[in-house]
């Protein structure tokens, strides 16, 4: 909000409390509304579904805050900070995510990872690595950028070269 607004934007904040969203009104109802009313639209949201359907009806650009699956918007702030320190192209280098590696933050983490050409490694157990299918589409992702995705149960394999160490508690 802060940096729309330094950028000359003008931001309207509608909580949960200021919607009926989902509730009286439906999504795709709210979505043509505030499609008529802003340029863009920031949504965080408990279900990925939510997000997509206010994309599907708004008929202005969705960005997703935050959902159950995905948290794009902090991987542009995580992958700014990284090229700080490392510079514009990351090709090679690699990222380690530590913990539950379903979760919404390391989703994202690979993502970007494959389409950077960024070295991805999930560290956890077994039943806590990303779902298959996600991993399936990264792979195809990564075959065209370069990227290598490696999943590890072993925390001292896993750091072992590694330039960014990152984890979501």
């Amino acid at each position: 909000e802060v940096a729309a607004l330094d950028q000359g934007a003008h931001v309207t904040y509608i909580g949960a409390d200021g919607s009926q969203m989902g509730i009286k009104e439906s999504i795709a109802d709210t979505a043509r509304v505030l499609g008529r009313m802003y340029d863009a639209i920031e949504f965080r949201c408990f279900r990925q579904a939510d997000c997509d359907e206010l994309n599907k009806y708004a008929g202005v650009p969705v960005y997703n805050g935050l959902s159950e699956l995905y948290h794009p918007t902090q991987m542009i702030a995580d992958y700014m900070t990284i090229r700080e320190k490392f510079g514009h192209d990351l090709k090679g280098k690699k990222v380690v995510f530590f913990g539950d590696a379903r979760n919404n933050v390391a989703n994202s983490l690979m993502i970007c990872a494959a389409k950077l050409g960024v070295n991805f490694t999930a560290c956890g157990p077994k039943e806590l690595m990303p779902a298959k299918d996600l991993v399936a589409k990264c792979e195809a992702i990564a075959k065209e950028t370069g990227a290598k995705l490696e999943f590890e149960e072993d925390p001292m394999k896993a750091a072992k070269g590694a330039h960014v160490l990152y984890t979501d508690i």
